[in-house]
């Protein structure tokens, strides 16, 4: 797999245009910007046509998925356009699967698996022909963590503060690939920032996956309750000036992290491809006006 860089962008599912021409272009500026990877949040369909559309329009970006829901998806397919895409695209392409937020079982009229068997039992049937260096889980805990290094390339945490990256680590161990991602806005007003920050982190605290990781890292019942304490916001989303941001984010790769993957807010609530936020973050990371 080619070298990520150090920063890459996570693109947030709500930020998919219709026309995926839009997404490719604006790849291919984060491309000139120097950005090592484009991440695309949510779960992408499984015949990763989506993907396919930004690797087509650079020319060394590596794409990842952050993650594809495993319990929405066909594993035949996903595994058959994961080798496509390694035979026009090879080393520029990182499957991130994933449990998700694992739905009811009647939802989908299958009997109850628990999501780390489910996810287990997904690599090493359906993505078997899919070589383990090529992809990669979403992991929080640490018997996810645990199979991130036994089946997979590495680890894409998602919510998590610069100390589960350091516990991340150790689990992981040396030669496995750990690429948290982290919320940044560029903006010092403190009404301003966690206003913005709280479009997006509120919904998480509904979700147990997150609330059990992040009750490990010190943070509250009342930290986690209804749009969470500014303790919680604050840790969720990077905010500050220059400096702050840089030295919030870069906590995650004194840490332990490869590269640290930015999802990057801001202050216009609709939705839009964030692209001058995105050319702030390379002046910041990259050294690019």
């Amino acid at each position: 797999m080619n070298d990520f860089g150090r920063y890459g962008v996570w693109v947030s599912r709500r930020f998919w245009p219709d026309d995926a021409n839009l997404i490719a272009s604006a790849a291919q500026e984060l491309e000139g910007l120097g950005f090592g990877s484009v991440w695309i949040g949510g779960s992408p369909p499984d015949d990763l046509h989506l993907v396919e559309s930004i690797l087509a329009a650079t020319t060394h970006l590596v794409v990842g998925t952050s993650i594809v829901d495993i319990w929405r998806s066909r594993g035949e397919v996903l595994a058959a356009s994961q080798h496509r895409l390694d035979r026009h695209y090879a080393g520029r392409f990182a499957l991130g699967v994933g449990s998700g937020h694992a739905p009811t079982a009647e939802s989908l009229g299958q009997a109850y698996v628990k999501p780390l068997t489910k996810l287990r039992d997904f690599l090493t049937d359906k993505l078997r022909s899919v070589p383990v260096d090529e992809r990669m889980i979403a992991a929080l805990g640490p018997k996810a963590l645990e199979t991130a290094r036994e089946l997979t390339a590495g680890a894409l945490p998602y919510l998590t503060p610069p100390a589960h990256t350091a516990d991340a680590r150790q689990i992981l161990g040396p030669d496995r690939l750990l690429i948290p991602e982290q919320k940044v806005f560029l903006g010092t007003d403190p009404t301003e920032a966690r206003e913005v920050a709280r479009r997006i982190t509120t919904s998480y605290l509904a979700l147990p996956n997150y609330t059990t990781m992040l009750r490990n890292y010190g943070f509250t019942d009342d930290d986690l309750a209804g749009e969470g304490s500014n303790h919680f916001v604050d840790t969720a989303v990077i905010w500050g000036d220059e400096a702050a941001v840089r030295k919030g984010v870069d906590a995650h790769l004194t840490a332990g992290a490869d590269h640290v993957a930015l999802q990057v807010l801001s202050a216009d609530p609709s939705p839009h491809l964030p692209l001058e936020e995105w050319r702030q973050m390379a002046a910041i990371f990259l050294g690019q006006n």
